[in-house]
């Protein structure tokens, strides 16, 4: 058995839940024991277990035959250690954690996560010394610093599924069907699947659109005999009109988010407030698109189904390379790094590097340049 500098360590996951969770896990536990002999204790439910000191001992049979399964065996949850809800108010639970994680005899957190877990594991090491290392995960993609996040191509497949079906309805009924995919602040999941799935629109958060626009370009599809038409859209997609409040917002320090994460802005002077929610993307833009085209249109959500289920190939391979690399990083004592993805491989990228930011679709992507030569309309 391999020495290693790292004797014991917690591991929890955050955020939402995505396919290829179990499979890190079981990376991490496997090589961490099997191979450096590190003792594991899972905290169930993300930082709230952290905090509540509920714990599980995690050995090679607890995660025997988990490769395969979605969700998380210790479960998650949006809760963060410094805002922690805690009998109605949201306290500073932080020296609570580090109370915990000294019990233990915790020499480094593992956090898996997407952009909140990396801020939180990073808020953590910063306030309490303590030695941390996270893996990227998301279905979004928007993880800063490493190629891909595991879940995401899970998720990608699922929803380039759902948009390959819903050509069928369209095609036999000659309508216009949009179709919502997840994607706050960035537009990877639904470019990516609009793409695979053949969209003729793509709506992403990075690139404001204009609905005129959308409608000339589906009027050219029906007047070249084309009949019927699919719109992949983000659920953050942003109308041009919507995308200059925001900046004046912004400019004027009204713009904040409610309790959902959702970005809204305080009325004006006028009493008129621009609310990016007020009812599900695309229903509005399925509403104005049949206002603009005379054309039927439908909706259809796919919501958490695209969370759900089976890690595909790629998403089990990522996260067996993540999860040991992460073993391989402990037992060299190198902590408070994100093990990121470079390629076909891993690497160390330190957290401070990517705490607090966001990759979003460039406007030069290879993605983005594929979709127009297509006669992807993008909404502009």
């Amino acid at each position: 058995m391999a020495a290693s500098k790292t004797k014991c360590i917690g591991i929890l996951t955050s955020g939402g839940d995505c396919p290829g969770l179990n499979a890190a896990i079981r990376g991490v536990v496997k090589a961490a024991i099997g191979v450096y002999g590190i003792k594991v204790v899972g905290f169930l439910d993300g930082f709230r277990g952290l905090v509540e000191n509920r714990t599980i001992n995690l050995d090679d049979r607890a995660v025997s035959g988990i490769l395969t399964q979605g969700g998380t065996i210790l479960g998650t949850s949006r809760d963060k250690p410094n805002k922690m809800p805690m009998g109605g108010k949201k306290m500073d639970m932080t020296n609570v954690a580090m109370e915990n994680l000294e019990k233990h005899n915790i020499d480094c957190l593992v956090c898996l996560g997407g952009g909140g877990t990396q801020k939180n594991a990073y808020h953590l090491h910063n306030a309490g010394g303590v030695e941390v290392l996270t893996l990227p995960k998301t279905i979004d993609n928007d993880v800063y610093g490493t190629d891909i996040t595991f879940g995401f191509d899970t998720a990608m497949g699922i929803a380039t599924e759902a948009i390959d079906r819903l050509h069928t309805t369209a095609t036999s009924h000659h309508r216009i069907i949009v179709c919502e995919i997840m994607g706050h602040n960035s537009g990877w999941l639904a470019l990516g699947a609009g793409i695979a799935g053949g969209a003729d629109v793509i709506l992403i958060p990075e690139i404001p659109y204009d609905l005129k626009a959308v409608a000339k370009h589906l009027e050219k599809r029906r007047i070249s005999g084309k009949r019927f038409s699919i719109i992949a859209v983000a659920e953050g997609a942003i109308s041009l009109e919507e995308a200059k409040a925001l900046a004046k917002a912004e400019a004027d320090g009204k713009k904040k988010k409610n309790s959902s994460g959702e970005v809204v802005v305080e009325k004006n002077a006028d009493g008129h407030a621009y609310h990016l929610v007020q009812e599900p993307k695309a229903s509005q833009i399925a509403r104005r698109i049949q206002q603009l085209t005379g054309v039927e249109a439908r909706v259809t959500s796919l919501g958490h189904v695209q969370r759900g289920g089976s890690p595909s190939t790629r998403d089990r391979l990522i996260c067996s390379l993540l999860g040991t690399a992460t073993a391989d990083s402990l037992a060299q004592g190198n902590y408070n790094n994100m093990i990121a993805i470079r390629g076909d491989h891993s690497e160390p990228v330190p957290l401070k590097d990517v705490a607090g930011k966001k990759k979003l679709v460039p406007k030069d992507h290879p993605w983005l340049q594929t979709a127009e030569l297509v006669g992807t309309c993008m909404g502009v």
